[in-house]
């Protein structure tokens, strides 16, 4: 058996920068093992896979160790094959998912992303998750993710954590958050729990990063970046209860997976 592969590097406007996702095109499930065994192979943070249903495309995210439930920079990468390489791609993209029905549009050179937002709590940090991080006091707050919010952002740029300290905590992943002079936020996120030390550009926490700046910054649309050593850059408006993500994609690699 021979799939199609893509590795597209999302929320990024040239080749190695963002986040890179794999993307593998089925025209039926395959056994979840062996979607395990491809995104585990492939060893990227996020491998993506869809299969074709009338109008709607199911879709579903792989780190090299678990499926997830949500994933915004692999569902951007989706989406930009879907649009660049299918013919008759529709305008609005729409996603069956694990976290509900996802849409991606096309705005300009960029591609939107309707997801659901949730709005963190204030919450006490599990012991020793500041230390493992190298902060001394923050503020905390909870959604999938423990949102740490620091007073400045070169802080967030020195971060050197512990992974093996931070894995085995209740959440999902850390994000730790500053306000910025260039963006409205900035921002690097650690999910050692998903097999994903760090993650580059991890859209799917900007579902609590945007409301929760939003609220801080009197405003409904943000500018953000995302990453240490490689970085990516996010817009993010609130529309209501939902948050659109938007950002660009680049194609880096096109192959072929023999099974």
């Amino acid at each position: 058996m021979k799939l199609d592969i893509y590795q597209v590097d999302a929320f990024s406007q040239h080749t190695f920068g963002g986040n890179p996702a794999a993307v593998c095109p089925l025209t039926e499930w395959l056994p979840t093992e062996q979607l395990h065994n491809i995104a585990a192979e492939n060893n990227l943070s996020e491998t993506a896979f869809f299969v074709p249903r009338g109008d709607i495309y199911e879709l579903r995210w792989f780190t090299p160790e678990v499926e997830v439930d949500l994933c915004g920079h692999a569902t951007l990468a989706a989406a930009w094959v879907l649009i660049n390489t299918f013919a008759n791609a529709p305008e609005v993209l729409r996603f069956a998912t694990r976290s509900g029905e996802l849409r991606v549009t096309r705005n300009g050179d960029e591609l939107a992303m309707d997801f659901p937002a949730k709005l963190p709590a204030p919450c006490e940090p599990p012991a020793g998750m500041l230390s493992a991080l190298g902060i001394e006091r923050a503020e905390v707050f909870g959604t999938d993710d423990y949102i740490v919010l620091v007073d400045d952002e070169a802080q967030i740029a020195a971060l050197t954590p512990d992974f093996a300290r931070l894995k085995g905590l209740p959440k999902r992943g850390i994000a730790v958050t500053a306000k910025s002079a260039r963006f409205d936020f900035v921002s690097r996120w650690f999910g050692p729990n998903v097999g994903v030390n760090e993650d580059p550009v991890t859209g799917s926490a900007h579902t609590s990063l945007a409301p929760f700046w939003a609220e801080r910054l009197g405003k409904q649309q943000l500018s953000a970046e995302q990453g240490g050593k490689r970085r990516g850059q996010l817009r993010c408006e609130l529309q209501g209860d939902r948050v659109i993500i938007s950002g660009n994609a680049v194609l880096y690699l096109q192959g072929t997976i023999y099974l």
